[in-house]
């Protein structure tokens, strides 16, 4: 059983920083790939970065590119996302989701965390 655990959101103001972390649990992660999304208040849910366990590949959404990184620690078995140069328009739930491979839906999803960014 996939177990995805995310923690780190909180509140900031407007250019300040936070760490997201996802420990992953229940499997072998070797060929999954990682991702982020976040939903908004009345928004849909989308994809902000993702990263392949096997590899340094990784995705970025172009509303977050520059400011956020995505990286693992596979001996550890979590994935971390660095936010920095927060906007208030970055304030949503964001969750942990995991894909079994590249090409493959997001089956299994954290509880989420809030990030809220005050202007």
């Amino acid at each position: 059983q996939v177990q995805l655990v995310e923690s780190g959101g909180g509140l900031v103001q407007a250019g300040g920083s936070l760490r997201l972390s996802c420990a992953a649990s229940g499997r072998t992660f070797s060929s999954y790939v990682m991702g982020w999304f976040r939903q908004a208040p009345g928004k849909e849910r989308e994809l902000v970065a993702n990263i392949r366990w096997s590899s340094a590949y990784t995705y970025y959404a172009d509303s977050v590119k520059g400011r956020f990184t995505i990286s693992r620690d596979n001996a550890k078995n979590t994935v971390y996302l660095q936010m920095n140069s927060l906007k208030p328009e970055d304030t949503a739930v964001y969750y942990c989701a995991a894909a079994t491979g590249v090409g493959y839906p997001y089956g299994h999803w954290g509880q989420g965390t809030q990030v809220t960014v005050s202007s």
